[in-house]
């Protein structure tokens, strides 16, 4: 399957060398020099990444990040000169699945790339194959919180998720394992299949993430719960 990457940066230099890069690797690239520009080329095309600029004229990536996800899980990695930790939190707060701070050196680049869809691949968003074998059941519920693995669909008291695919997996993660305790470090090296690496912040920002969607109040969780000290958990919701 040749899959498409869509490129949104301001800077033509920077689509351009990108452009090369990933063809050489043989995806498809599409490029947009402003996120307006990115949301009309994703209503007509299949993408499945986005390489999206953070730092852009007539919408910003961030904002471009707030749109797509309103209706989209296509994968996203920010590209950014700003390399605080507040705003790479922010830029996954805000629905991206990766964070590259620039300059960035072009084979890690195409690494994180290849990685974050074979992430997606594997939660069938890409080739509609089941994430885990563990079990034999394809629908999970537990109380009003619904996830169904073959459809890749979640609900909460019958309205619709839109989750990311990290969000999905997490949630496919704790879902599948009521009451059972994982570190940051496990859900990180379950979910982004590779070793732990700052883990903690970057974990708790996409449980952070997570519970606004299906908590009816993310500040006193009724589903996910951090154990102190130990990590999170799904608690059994009759």
């Amino acid at each position: 399957m040749v899959y498409t990457v869509l490129v949104c940066d301001d800077d033509q230099d920077i689509r351009n060398a990108l452009k090369i890069y990933l063809e050489q690797e043989d995806y498809q690239v599409l490029q947009a020099s402003h996120g307006k520009e990115a949301i009309e080329i994703i209503a007509q095309h299949e993408v499945h990444l986005i390489l999206l600029d953070v730092m852009m004229p007539v919408l910003d990536g961030i904002s471009t990040a707030v749109k797509i996800r309103e209706t989209s899980n296509i994968p996203i990695i920010f590209l950014s000169a700003k390399a605080e930790d507040t705003d790479r939190v922010l830029g996954l707060k805000m629905g991206a699945d990766d964070y590259v701070n620039k300059p960035f050196n072009p084979i890690e680049l195409l690494a994180r790339v290849d990685a974050t869809l074979r992430r997606y691949a594997r939660l069938g968003g890409l080739e509609g194959q089941a994430l885990s074998e563990e079990k034999a059941e394809t629908q999970y519920q537990n109380g009003g919180l619904v996830l169904d693995t073959v459809q890749k669909q979640a609900r909460i008291d019958g309205r619709e998720l839109t989750l990311t695919a990290i969000e999905y997996k997490i949630l496919q993660l704790l879902i599948t394992h009521l009451d059972q305790v994982f570190s940051s470090e496990q859900i990180y090296e379950k979910v982004w299949k590779e070793s732990a690496f700052q883990a903690s912040k970057t974990v708790s920002v996409h449980i952070r993430h997570l519970r606004e969607k299906i908590e009816i109040n993310p500040k006193e969780p009724q589903y996910i719960k951090v154990i102190y000290g130990l990590g999170y958990k799904m608690v059994t919701i009759k």
